[in-house]
């Protein structure tokens, strides 16, 4: 089933979709907002490649969507698969990646935890519209949520390890999260 409303996404189908578990479409409840913390869609694809072929399963971890910079909406998974992007909340989501560097390369160093790059408003704009046309797809999705509010663990700094940093902070604190919320609430019941 594509989206609808205009929104153009071009499929990127990761070659181990198949290895992802099945599930029914009706079953979506939730939309769950990440950042790469990559710096750029190469870096992007190329970690999901990479996720697959160091797992046992040779399943990766990575979004269903990926909303680039420029505001172009790639798919990897199908939403007929579980993608691996949120533990204890997958089955019911679809996960959006959006392309930011976030904390990269400094992830987990007690320095480096304030994200520098803003969100374009193209990426912004075409999330949006991703967002309203995915919620017209499925009925059945309620919640919108970051994955910062999921996955609240902490993990030793690489650089301190007696300083305790998150683990995730995607999207982060220059995404735009009121408006964006903002938006998805108006457009509930439409």
């Amino acid at each position: 089933m594509e989206p609808r409303r205009g929104i153009e996404i071009t499929d990127r189908i990761v070659e181990w979709q198949t290895l992802l578990p099945a599930r029914n479409e009706a079953d979506i409840s939730m939309v769950v907002l990440h950042a790469t913390e990559l710096p750029d869609m190469a870096a992007a694809w190329a970690e999901a490649e990479k996720s697959a072929s160091a797992s046992d399963s040779g399943r990766g971890v990575c979004g269903h969507l990926y909303v680039d910079q420029d505001g172009t909406v790639y798919r990897l998974v199908p939403f007929d698969r579980v993608a691996f992007h949120v533990q204890g909340f997958n089955t019911p989501s679809i996960g959006i990646e959006l392309v930011n560097r976030g904390r990269y390369p400094n992830w987990f160093m007690s320095w480096g935890q304030q994200p520098k790059e803003e969100f374009p408003p193209a990426q912004i704009k075409a999330l949006r519209a991703l967002l309203r046309s995915l919620r017209e797809q499925f009925p059945a999705i309620v919640e919108l949520r970051r994955h910062s509010d999921l996955d609240e663990r902490l993990v030793p700094a690489e650089d301190r390890p007696e300083k305790m940093v998150r683990r995730r902070i995607d999207p982060g604190p220059l995404f735009p999260w009121e408006d964006v919320a903002r938006d998805w609430a108006d457009t509930a019941g439409r």
